[in-house]
């Protein structure tokens, strides 16, 4: 982040907007530098406060919808002073349109995960890999592994929770060993999420961005793979091959979850569909893709309605107001319980009915647990606090592009250094800086690159986050739930080999994609 806002400050140090040519003339004479000077200063304090976020407590959307708001106004004021205050109206709606897409392709997406979630399918196959008595070094693997195949489909901060939770649970008090699982979790995941569309919101951007096609993102799946490997290898040796102790925790998955895991996958294929053969957002389809959860999670909650009320053929709920519940109160609460009751008859060898017998079982938390599943729920359960950040970092972002800046910088980059050096330093730049904003930046500089550049800034930006732990949401988000056992430092004492991973996997595609460079 140092290194980017100072060159960013060396800019403004030029006497006029050279790359500003969307702004009014006026704008270019030196009285108009004084908004893009304060614009750049309310974002660098935006976004100092960002990565303070775990410190002072504040949520990162909450400085960077201010510094957008202000910034814009900055902009209006700059458009203004030129006889043109319509003209930043257009260029807010233009940023505002690339947010509004990527919103509608998140907003799905999110609900997806956040309904698998509550059907306990991310649970059930946390157990499953829990109960397999696997050595610590093929866990260690395994979840590496899992995390890298996982990424490109379910985005690489959820595989990172949950191959998190894995190392957590087998690791129990081998603190080694869960560092060195989630530094190989993070590696992976950034890696795996770097070549699909779907496994980091960068690819999503560049995807959405048509410089790089559906199929073109799995060129670069090989270099993916040896900037994980590459560390994981180095990082072998230093793994116990002791066994952990097992655990044999069950989760059974609730009703429809399997459907709805079809469903996701048929989600993912329908804004496919949408995008390469009908020319239309993918947003769209993955819009229509929840409409196939809000027809299922309809049937589903009707079927869950009924088995709450009936629990077996015989069994049926009964009511607090009735008699035999009131001595199931506690301390005289008025709060009833949901009993189960079936009956059945006792003869004696003649057959006489000689009496019955009843079975009261008590299924109170079964009945709270069961809730019926309902769309709307999972739904405001998404992060918003991510989102609404993305809005407030691409916007400020545009208003910068606005002033210029954003030119100056790809004419400093990609002009004086050169595509393949530029996108490797942007790639560093991103485990330092959120990639979100630096691949937005990239994207509204839109240096003129061939596919393979594109492809290659893809890879950096994706892969050059596992460089430093606080470099992508996955390590972040690792930082936070592993109660201080996988660290800062101890990411950094493997930052070299990672970097040679990194390195490595960046010959590669130059290699293997030389034709399209």
């Amino acid at each position: 982040m140092i290194g980017s806002l100072a060159l960013l400050t060396a800019l403004l140090a030029e006497p006029v907007y050279a790359g500003a040519a969307a702004l009014p003339e006026a704008s270019h004479a030196m009285s108009g530098t004084f908004y893009g000077l304060a614009s750049f200063v309310i974002f660098f304090a935006a976004y100092t406060l960002v990565t303070l976020e775990n410190r002072i407590r504040m949520r990162k959307s909450k400085p960077v919808l201010l510094a957008a708001g202000i910034i814009w106004v900055l902009v209006a004021l700059a458009w203004d002073g030129g006889g043109q205050s319509r003209g930043a109206g257009d260029a807010f709606l233009h940023g505002l349109n690339e947010y509004v897409e990527l919103l509608l392709f998140l907003l799905p997406a999110m609900t997806y995960v956040n309904a698998l979630e509550e059907r306990g399918v991310f649970q059930s196959l946390r157990a499953f890999l829990v109960s397999r008595g696997y050595s610590l070094r093929r866990v260690y693997w395994t979840t590496g592994a899992l995390a890298f195949v996982f990424s490109p489909f379910a985005d690489n901060l959820t595989t990172a929770l949950l191959m998190g939770a894995v190392v957590m649970a087998v690791g129990g008090n081998d603190r080694r060993f869960i560092s060195l699982a989630c530094i190989n979790v993070v590696v992976a995941a950034n890696a795996g999420g770097a070549f699909s569309p779907f496994g980091d919101i960068t690819t999503l951007m560049v995807w959405q961005s048509e410089n790089v096609g559906f199929q073109q993102f799995f060129v670069i799946a090989v270099p993916s793979a040896i900037s994980w490997l590459v560390p994981a290898v180095a990082m072998h040796a230093a793994v116990s091959d002791g066994m952990p102790q097992t655990a044999n925790e069950k989760v059974v998955m609730k009703q429809g979850a399997r459907t709805m895991v079809a469903l996701f996958g048929a989600t993912v294929a329908t804004a496919v569909w949408f995008h390469v053969f009908l020319g239309l957002p993918a947003a769209a389809g993955m819009m229509l893709g929840l409409g196939y959860l809000g027809a299922f999670s309809y049937y589903l909650k009707k079927r869950e309605g009924r088995l709450s009320l009936y629990g077996t053929f015989l069994g049926t709920r009964a009511d607090e107001s009735l008699n035999p519940l009131r001595l199931l109160r506690r301390r005289g609460e008025d709060m009833g319980r949901y009993l189960l009751f079936t009956a059945a008859p006792v003869t004696d060898q003649e057959g006489n009915l000689t009496g019955a017998v009843e079975l009261f079982e008590d299924v109170t938390e079964h009945r709270r647990q069961a809730h019926s599943f309902d769309m709307m729920e999972q739904v405001a359960h998404i992060q918003w606090d991510t989102l609404l950040f993305f809005y407030g970092v691409m916007l400020c972002v545009a208003g910068l592009a606005e002033f210029g800046y954003l030119a100056l910088l790809s004419g400093s980059l990609y002009a004086d250094l050169g595509p393949t050096l530029a996108n490797t330093l942007v790639g560093v730049l991103s485990a330092i800086i959120d990639n979100v904003p630096v691949m937005f930046a990239v994207l509204n500089m839109d240096p003129a690159m061939p596919l393979g550049q594109w492809q290659l800034v893809t890879l950096t930006v994706g892969t050059g986050g596992s460089l430093l732990a606080v470099g992508s949401a996955a390590g972040v988000a690792l930082l936070g739930t592993t109660r201080g056992i996988y660290s800062f430092g101890g990411h950094l004492k493997w930052a070299p080999v990672i970097a040679l991973g990194y390195v490595l996997g960046i010959v590669s595609h130059l290699w293997l994609n030389a034709g399209a460079m």
